[in-house]
């Protein structure tokens, strides 16, 4: 039985790949700052891990055959100060070093490397509106600079390991990411419509999200770049109207304009307001399937997971 290291396993899409992974048969190690000393279950254990002050349980590392890689500050959870902007770098690009050279000299078992990345890698639509595939180049932004970095850092890991970096789009999930900002007004009978509402978001469910990286650890087939996108890009306006219609009553559409999202967000209106069409093709040529390829499916099954 396979035994697979996660950071950032406590976190929105940790988790949910935890439970894919226990469920699958797996053995799941979480690297986190604040390791339980017992062992949760048979299948699930907490191993320490801290990039910041270079700290990590190495007896945990030799178990491993494989790793996923999603820590990171939150990019959404603060607004953009320069302090902020440096903790989501260093999360991001130092952890990852850190993470890889530990994994070099102590892992000698792991020999599949997953690696999250995000669709902010790319830079606004041009007029064409041509789906950005994997071959762009990055946006000279915070974020694509960063993504580049991050990558570049992921990267080092494929001289000992089959390496993956998945480029994730928004992911919705009810309890947690952009989804619940998006559906809480909702609830109040407003549907907010940031901007123009015309923006592309490129985005994928949850729990597609984790299949895929499942997918990617069983498929040795894949190496290098995937986009994490669902196939069906959709308007910010087109997604708040399908949640609306999910949640039914009477929605009264309610404009937040650009400029007062810039005084609010600062920096991060950017990302808010941007439209990035992000393409799938890539991906389903790896032979994955969508459980979740238009939003109108996903968002039923988020606000009505039983049904």
């Amino acid at each position: 039985m396979k035994t697979i290291g996660i950071t950032g396993g406590t976190g929105f899409v940790g988790r949910h790949l935890t439970t894919l992974l226990i469920n699958k048969g797996y053995n799941v190690v979480i690297f986190t700052r604040n390791a339980p000393k017992d062992r949760i279950n048979q299948q699930l254990t907490y191993a320490h891990w801290d990039a910041d002050k270079r700290e990590c349980d190495i007896n945990a590392l030799k178990e491993l055959q494989a790793v996923v890689h999603l820590a990171g500050a939150g990019i959404a959870d603060k607004r953009w100060t320069e302090k902020r902007k440096k903790a989501i770098f260093d999360s991001r690009v130092t952890g990852t070093d850190f993470l890889v050279s530990q994994l070099k000299d102590y892992a000698p078992g792991c020999k599949t490397f997953i690696a999250a990345s995000a669709t902010g890698f790319y830079g606004p639509d041009q007029e064409e509106k041509i789906p950005f595939t994997e071959t762009a180049l990055p946006y000279n932004d915070f974020l694509g600079n960063t993504c580049k970095q991050w990558e570049m850092a992921s990267q080092k890991a494929s001289e000992f390991a089959r390496t993956v970096i998945l480029r994730f789009g928004i992911v919705l999930g009810k309890e947690s990411g952009a989804f619940p900002q998006f559906a809480k007004p909702v609830s109040f009978g407003i549907m907010p419509v940031l901007g123009s509402g015309n923006q592309r978001v490129s985005w994928i469910a949850v729990n597609d999200l984790a299949r895929l990286v499942v997918f990617a650890l069983e498929h040795d087939r894949m190496t290098g770049v995937f986009n994490a996108v669902a196939p069906n890009p959709v308007s910010h306006r087109l997604l708040m109207s399908v949640i609306a219609k999910e949640k039914g009553g009477l929605k009264i559409p309610v404009p937040v304009p650009a400029f007062l999202l810039k005084i609010l967000l600062g920096e991060m209106s950017a990302e808010v307001l941007k439209s990035c069409t992000v393409s799938a093709q890539k991906t389903m040529d790896t032979g994955f399937t969508f459980q979740h390829p238009d939003i109108s499916s996903a968002v039923k099954t988020i606000l009505n997971p039983a049904n």
